[in-house]
């Protein structure tokens, strides 16, 4: 080890010694001082994204399209109309916008029988004034005492309306039974013209439906197929119906499609990742695909599924960690107000929130949600990252579909019962039972009647339909294809910055620097060491021997019985092992 050797060297010039010492103690005080921010930064346990590309077929994606027309049901269509009322009455008070004088009534269903529904009339739309004489809509929620109230405030009007409709609609669907089956059956025609992925027929067994209650009807296609080849020939292609028919304009402004593009077994969380499909266009979609792969504990907190997490997935689904956010919330709120909210799965023996049964549930979900937004509740910290990701980059295109001149004979087309497929075939089997009656297109009719139950907002009457939806039915379908751009997939894998070998390196480096060694350098010190330590314990005792001069032999050497045991032992080995050769 260079530096040590000048120490025996340099023994008869004290100066010399000394400035050696304190070098070769300053170089081991650095030394050891780096060697501490070394293992600092390995208990770190820091990582770096290493990213590759691979080639290899991929199973196509899931892809999950919605009519964005939410349905009207059977079992609660008094009870909306008696919303829609209402809510004609708060927009005239605050606005002055009369529906049936613009030509734009929310409804248009005849009255049924009285409600057992009763609205809650307190939670009405104000106009509030805010910090800096800003102006504000929203509604005042409070909670069973009525001593603790606060105001749901939106900048926005429209985000307002929508707020509080939503608000009362909730409550309203709420008290229906959850296992209806009526959600497919008010849409009174078909949503997919027609399916085709790699030019053949899409089949029954692709799909899945369901219904959500702000986009509509939705399905889910999940074809068995991998990706042969890139390009817009080998993917999906559907031709959609767009219409706006039973529609709630209060609940749902958008007028298209919503669209998903996400793995497979994977819950669809539309109003997150969801996009938008222009009526009248056809859109063309390439997917290219992202992996990450995370590593686990000590690294990073990732998991494997849900086994093993405080949160119990209420999605039959494989693990997302908006799935666990979304179980975790409605937990939370179970646990805090005694009911669910209506648009996520209940947990077992729960009952979701209704201001007939609850009447202050609003104010504890908004409070809830307002610490949810505010990273206030335990979620974020109850629900990691997956170890094993997949994401998809989406690029859109879209173009006027059908153009003007070919308009005619393709909404002919798809207006005949056989014309959902280019084969002239029959219709395909996978539509929905309920959806099969009359054509697959036509086009409304040019007046509707409205009607108004009695007491509510100015009566309404008959009006015609803009001329657009007659005049251009082309707005009422859209063509969507979606396809892999490339085969090739990046993957990006967290690398550990210090593993065990790269941190014994990184230590051999340092000792190298500031000494010059190598592993037998290091063992030649501690031979040095203890060679050291032996003399000190040798001339201690001669010491001790010295100053016992009256109790010494005849001979002036005390007898080994004289001497401490310590001595025996360091005199019995020094005399079987030869000095140092410096």
């Amino acid at each position: 080890m260079h530096g040590a050797i000048r120490l025996v060297c340099s023994s008869r010039n004290r100066l010399k010694t000394v400035c050696w010492g304190l070098l070769v103690l300053g170089a081991l005080g650095t030394l050891y001082w780096q060697f501490g921010l070394l293992f600092e930064q390995y208990w770190q346990y820091p990582v770096i994204m290493t990213v590759s590309v691979h080639s290899e077929r991929k199973l196509f994606p899931s892809v999950t399209l919605c009519d964005m027309n939410p349905h009207r049901p059977s079992l609660a269509r008094s009870q909306l109309l008696a919303l829609d009322a209402f809510a004609q009455e708060n927009i005239y008070a605050l606005y002055k916008f009369n529906f049936s004088v613009n030509g734009d009534a929310p409804f248009a269903e005849a009255p049924g029988p009285e409600p057992a529904f009763q609205l809650d009339r307190a939670i009405r739309l104000q106009r509030l004034r805010g910090p800096g004489g800003q102006n504000k809509v929203g509604f005042r929620l409070c909670n069973s005492t009525g001593g603790d109230c606060f105001y749901r405030a939106y900048p926005s009007g429209v985000t307002a309306v929508r707020a509080w409709y939503r608000f009362h609609y909730i409550s309203i669907l709420a008290l229906l039974p959850t296992d209806r089956d009526d959600s497919h059956r008010i849409q009174g025609g078909r949503f997919v013209f027609s399916c085709r992925y790699n030019g053949q027929d899409c089949q029954a067994r692709h799909f899945q439906t369901f219904h959500h209650p702000t986009y509509g009807s939705c399905y889910t296609f999940n074809g068995d197929w991998a990706a042969q080849r890139p390009g817009i020939t080998h993917g999906i292609s559907l031709v959609l119906r767009a219409e706006q028919q039973d529609h709630l304009p209060l609940l749902s402004t958008e007028a298209g499609i919503k669209v998903m593009v996400h793995k497979r077994n994977h819950t669809p969380f539309l109003e997150h990742r969801g996009f938008s499909v222009r009526p009248g266009t056809e859109t063309t979609i390439g997917i290219r695909e992202d992996e990450v792969h995370r590593l686990g504990s000590p690294y990073g907190r990732c998991t494997d599924g849900a086994e093993g997490l405080d949160v119990r997935l209420l999605y039959n689904a494989s693990y997302t960690m908006q799935a666990c956010l979304v179980s975790c919330f409605q937990q939370l709120m179970v646990e805090t107000c005694s009911c669910g909210y209506y648009f996520y799965p209940l947990p077992a023996g729960a009952e979701y929130c209704s201001s007939a049964r609850h009447p202050a549930w609003g104010h504890c979900f908004y409070r809830l949600y307002r610490d949810l937004e505010t990273h206030r509740l335990p979620c974020a910290t109850r629900c990691p990252r997956p170890c094993r990701e997949s994401s998809y980059k989406l690029s859109a295109g879209t173009a006027r579909w059908p153009s003007s001149t070919s308009a005619d004979w393709i909404l002919a087309v798809l207006g005949q019962p056989g014309g959902l497929n280019p084969s002239g075939s029959a219709s395909p089997s996978w539509e929905h039972p309920s959806s099969s009656r009359g054509p697959a297109w036509a086009p409304p009719p040019a007046t509707l009647t409205l009607q108004c139950p009695q007491g509510g907002a100015p009566a309404c009457r008959s009006r015609a339909l803009p001329p657009t939806s007659v005049l251009h039915p082309r707005s009422n379908v859209a063509k969507v294809n979606i396809f892999y751009q490339e085969l090739n997939y990046r993957t990006v894998d967290e690398t550990p910055v210090y593993s065990v070998p790269q941190l014994l390196s990184a230590m051999g480096s340092l000792w190298s620097l500031w000494f010059g060694s190598s592993v037998l350098s290091v063992l030649e010190l501690l031979e040095l060491l203890l060679d050291a330590i032996a003399l000190t314990v040798l001339l201690g005792c001669r010491r001790l021997r010295r100053a016992q001069g009256p109790s010494q032999g005849s001979n002036g050497h005390p007898t080994p019985s004289q001497r401490p045991p310590s001595c025996q032992v360091t005199a019995g080995m020094m005399s079987n092992v030869p000095g140092p050769s410096w």
